[in-house]
């Protein structure tokens, strides 16, 4: 059963799994690496999925669940990538310790381990979550900060979180790594207003390197940028 998050947090600790599954850490990073090793970008979506999933009732892998109106059916989750690694650390992990660890938990370490993976620094990642049985794509259409949300929204969107303004450009700097979909920005490109036809907010030779990428005339929804320009592939501190 889910349980609130709050709750749950306070369930989580250091070595969750030390007795019941002394590997299971091993186990799932050498899972997870083995899947980056054939797609690295499965790593930033990784990283983002945790947060799709965390932002929404919870840490409770309930973006994994599979049904119609299912969060991973909700359009701002149209673009997660990256369940087949979750599916085979899972699959890594049953074959030691069946029916211990929760798939939330395993999500959490593939997250850290992506970050590892992409140059990043690792942590360790408490134990303790448990996974949910409830998914709603309406909820997650709510609750994830879109896009177009300015400064001002993504403050507040993440006050509701307990999240600080520090730790909301924290958690937007993992965009760091990852690509971008010209769709979600490209109204700020062109024909923006009535007074300005680039949105003034932009640099504006930033403004035309994405008009380059994102051309008006060839525009469709699956062309994709890189957040980071500079050092697209590592995680660090040029976002």
């Amino acid at each position: 059963m889910s349980v609130d998050s709050s709750e749950q947090a306070s369930l989580l600790r250091d070595d969750f799994y030390k007795d019941s599954c002394p590997n299971a850490d091993t186990v799932i990073k050498a899972a997870v690496d083995a899947e980056l090793d054939k797609n690295l970008k499965l790593a930033a979506g990784l990283i983002r999925m945790q947060f799709h999933d965390c932002f929404v009732e919870g840490c409770d892998v309930s973006v994994l669940l599979d049904g119609n109106d299912t969060e991973k059916t909700a359009p701002i989750n149209s673009n997660l990538i990256g369940y087949e690694v979750v599916d085979a650390a899972k699959e890594a992990v049953e074959a030691v310790c069946p029916g211990v660890v929760s798939c939330s938990d395993i999500l959490a370490y593939a997250a850290r381990d992506s970050f590892v993976k992409l140059n990043g620094t690792g942590w360790a990642v408490q134990g303790g979550r448990k996974d949910g049985l409830f998914s709603c794509a309406e909820v997650a259409e709510l609750e994830l900060p879109p896009p177009t949300f300015n400064v001002s929204q993504l403050i507040e969107s993440f006050a509701r979180r307990g999240l600080s303004k520090k730790q909301m450009v924290i958690l937007s700097g993992s965009h760091t790594v990852g690509v971008g979909h010209c769709d979600k920005f490209v109204e700020r490109l062109y024909n923006f207003s009535e007074t300005h036809f680039t949105d003034p907010s932009i640099n504006a030779s930033y403004a035309e390197q994405l008009k380059k990428e994102c051309p008006q005339a060839t525009f469709n929804t699956t062309l994709e940028i890189f957040m980071d320009t500079i050092t697209p592939g590592e995680f660090d501190a040029n976002y």
